[in-house]
């Protein structure tokens, strides 16, 4: 326990703060919902390094710091709701939930939203609806005050924006392989929207994402 404690603090002094999240909210957190919880046995010992994480089916975990960056920076309220599309390990769900008024998780992965759960009861979260289906291009009929895309996608479909309220903030990776952008978007008005860079990165992408016109030779 010892160990895992100052595996957890190196974590966060030698990853996290130096990618400038300051905020006491945010660095409480993650010791409150603990991230090896939410890890693969069989890469249990790899849940507080600088890297991403397999959970199978073409899908990560991301990077410690990607994570605590993207919570930050969305500022989430207790009185927002969120749409996470892509599931996953269910760890950034928690942390999500831990700040927001209700979250509403999409996996195109049955497997994967059935082991989130799993990971998710001890904390017995009660604001998290869980679905399963492709929401690559959008999902439902409802709008959100944040919306979190956790795999890339080449082309931003402009619905994901659409379903922002007004004053909603999105997170979406961006762009092809080995480079993409971490952007954040935010809807000032009911046509106007702000978009901010928060750092270069690279992940795999959403099944079924749109894709850009190719120029073929």
């Amino acid at each position: 326990m010892r160990d895992m404690e100052q595996a957890r603090f190196n974590m966060i002094e030698q990853q996290i703060r130096p990618c400038d999240v300051l905020d006491s909210r945010i660095l409480e957190l993650l010791h409150q919902v603990r991230r090896e919880h939410f890890v693969p046995a069989a890469h249990r010992a790899l849940a507080f390094m600088d890297m991403e994480i397999p959970l199978g089916y073409g899908t990560q975990m991301w990077f410690p710091k990607l994570e605590a960056r993207v919570v930050q920076d969305l500022q989430i309220k207790r009185s927002d709701s969120v749409l996470e599309i892509g599931t996953g390990s269910g760890y950034l769900t928690a942390l999500l939930a831990t700040l927001a008024k209700h979250v509403t998780t999409v996996e195109i992965v049955p497997e994967l939203s059935t082991s989130a759960q799993q990971n998710l009861r001890a904390y017995q979260y009660s604001n998290i609806s869980f679905a399963v289906g492709d929401a690559a291009q959008g999902w439902g009929e409802a709008s959100y005050d944040v919306i979190v895309l956790t795999d890339s996608t080449p082309v931003l479909p402009s619905v994901f924006q659409n379903k922002l309220n007004v004053g909603g903030r999105l997170f979406a990776i961006v762009g092809d392989a080995p480079v993409m952008q971490a952007k954040l978007i935010t809807r000032l008005s009911d046509d106007v929207f702000s978009t901010v860079t928060i750092m270069e990165t690279s992940s795999a992408s959403l099944q079924n994402a749109e894709q850009p016109e190719r120029f073929v030779f």
